[in-house]
């Protein structure tokens, strides 16, 4: 059995397709009642490793222990008490709001009377009280978002995986998701998160991992990872010739990235560049605090991943 204390127990976890590994051996635990981060660039695994614990892809190798359940074997068990967020909204055109939870809810064995005093509940949850009759067709992006929120509840699961929740939606929109997923972590749910959005995720995970090949390149808190991983300030150069100018000043910062027009200088003190910038009035610049989005260039590159 696992920790009563953890929520989802990884070690050893490895998966190939065609002779190349998607994960190599990863391994993690997920504190109960905390939302917890995977990270990590298109092709990086995390979609295979939420696929393994979830028990809809068998792993390789490893050992997978999910609300106490090993998995493959008790994903059935497991599932029971897991609600899935996925990356790609796939409610049921044909049925209105209430009829999605409705039907959904079947899955779990739940009677209709019971979801019937549970769905008030739920609607209001995710702002959707005056849509109750309204059919899928007739909502807009971010309500389609919070009703696939409301249907992963239906089952009152412990356990959350959200895949990129909040991809496609306006700022508002993702707000509110985000305000809506600290209300689960407060009323002691767990959450296991994937996102592209690094606001997203040093807004809302305790804990996280960065993958990249497969791989973890990083653990740990995310304001703790921007401490230890990359320099606390960074300047951002654009204009006329910035880049040239900027690798011609590679010596005044720890670190220089060049990112098409714009040059990324990343310092612990930003005197010497701003004192060059000074004399240089056709180029531009933005000074601001490191981030995880930094952190995650650093160990993951600049390159475009399909």
């Amino acid at each position: 059995m696992a920790s009563l204390n953890c929520a989802l127990e990884i070690s050893g976890l490895r998966k190939s397709y065609g002779g190349r590994s998607v994960i190599s051996g990863i391994g993690f635990s997920v504190p109960a009642g905390a939302c917890f981060g995977i990270l990590g660039p298109n092709g990086a695994g995390k979609t295979t490793t939420l696929r393994c614990c979830l028990g809809l892809t068998p792993p390789d190798e490893g050992k997978i222990l999910l609300g106490g359940h090993s998995i493959p074997d008790g994903a059935c068990a497991a599932r029971a008490r897991v609600g899935v967020v996925p990356q790609f909204d796939n409610l049921d055109p044909d049925f209105t709001v209430n009829e999605n939870l409705l039907v959904y809810s079947r899955y779990f064995g739940l009677k209709k009377a019971e979801m019937r005093q549970r769905i008030p509940g739920l609607l209001d949850f995710a702002g959707l009280t005056d849509k109750e009759n309204a059919r899928v067709e007739a909502l807009s992006g971010g309500m389609k978002r919070r009703l696939t929120l409301a249907r992963a509840l239906v089952n009152d699961p412990d356990i959350l995986f959200l895949d990129e929740p909040t991809t496609g939606l306006d700022p508002q929109a993702r707000h509110l998701i985000w305000d809506r997923l600290k209300q689960l972590v407060a009323q002691g749910k767990t959450l296991i998160l994937t996102t592209h959005f690094m606001e997203e995720a040093e807004r809302l995970c305790e804990r996280l991992i960065v993958l990249d090949h497969g791989q973890i390149v990083a653990e740990g808190n995310p304001h703790e990872l921007i401490a230890s991983q990359i320099e606390p300030n960074v300047i951002e150069i654009f204009g006329e010739n910035a880049v040239a100018w900027a690798k011609a000043r590679r010596a005044l910062c720890q670190r220089l990235e060049i990112a098409g027009e714009t040059a990324y200088f990343y310092c612990k003190d930003t005197a010497p560049v701003r004192e060059a910038l000074d004399k240089e009035r056709a180029l531009h610049s933005l000074h601001r605090a490191a981030n995880l989005e930094d952190v995650f260039i650093k160990l993951t590159g600049r390159e475009l991943r399909d």
